[in-house]
Parts: structure tokens; sequence; C-alpha cells
């Protein structure tokens, strides 16, 4: 018999504006918590009580987090789910997605930013030069880099503050210093 391959929680239609903060990675114990890999630890986002995202295969559900703790470190969360009360239920939703509302992600600083927030941002140089925008960024353990494209070109821009001059939200722009070589 095949595993149940539905998720829990009641049917929500897709919501472009959720962001992905976690991935579902197993089950832990017997009574259905999950082991969860949040993407940007420690994943303020995801407290006790709240109503998340949960996507896999193009289904959509809203769950409420019943309780969620540190585990190993911090880089593991354990989460209980209301809907989720055995192993077999948690082990079935390995590899799903754990998205949280934008009105739910905790408010940044003014000289912080969410990941996904640059996504389109027109990227210039300090002498005027016009690179493209940000298609993606890509985690280094050092820092960020944003991947820009301007359809023909690819440049990948370290995300320092030796290179970083400006983040204009209200343009949609970032404007930078680049170190030599950095564009050859």
């Amino acid at each position: 018999m095949a595993p149940d391959r539905r998720l829990p929680g009641t049917t929500v239609d897709a919501d472009p504006t959720a962001v992905a903060v976690a991935e579902i990675t197993g089950a832990h114990a017997l009574r259905g918590m999950l082991r969860v890999h949040p993407y940007q630890p420690p994943a303020p986002s995801l407290i006790d009580e709240r109503a998340v995202l949960l996507e896999r295969d193009g289904q959509w559900r809203e769950v409420r987090i019943a309780h969620i703790a540190p585990h190993g470190g911090g880089s593991v969360l354990l989460l209980t789910l209301d809907e989720v009360t055995d192993r077999t239920a948690a082990e079935n939703l390995r590899g799903t997605r754990i998205l949280v509302r934008e009105a739910d992600l905790p408010p940044v600083d003014p000289d912080e930013f969410y990941v996904y927030e640059m996504l389109g941002f027109a990227v210039d140089t300090v002498d005027g030069r016009h690179l493209g925008t940000i298609a993606d960024t890509m985690a280094t353990g050092l820092n960020d880099v944003w991947i820009v494209r301007d359809g023909t070109h690819e440049h990948l821009i370290p995300v320092i503050a030796d290179v970083v001059r400006t983040i204009d939200r209200d343009a949609r722009r970032v404007l930078i210093d680049p170190m030599p070589g950095l564009l050859d």
C-alpha cells in the first residue's frame, strides 16, 4: 500500500507572498514530532500557535504549530503540528516545505532585508553602469552572493559592505562599488 501523500490541514490556495522558511526532513520519536531544517536558523517566524502553510507537489495546506523547539544546537528544529499525531504521518511529510505568510515575518531593521525582497532589484555601479537585476541569492557560508543577470551576462556580487553601497527599497535598486576584477 502506497503512503498517503496528502498533507494535513485545511486546503488553501497557493500564496505567492508566502516565504519558505524551512523543510521537513523526517520524523522524530513516535508521536508525530517532525524534524525540520530551517533555511535561516533560528527561524524566528516559526513559533507556537502560529498558522503556517505546508506545500508539496502543488498541494497547499494551512496548519497550526502546536509546539516548536531547537534541537542539536539549533540547526534542527523539532516541531509538532496539531493534526500530526504518529510517526507514520510525520514520515509522510518528509520533503514538505513550511512557509510563513509575509505579514507573519518579523520586522527587519532599516539596514537589513529578507533575501526574497531583493529579487528583481536593479543593480547599478557607482559609475553608472547597469549590470542587470537580482535573479537569485546564493549562500556561501561567509556571506550571501547575488546572482545578477541582464539577459546575456551573469555577475556574482558578494553581499558585503565593501561592495554594496546603497539599497533603495522604494526604487527597487542596489548601488554597488565593485572591487577590482569583480566584473571581469
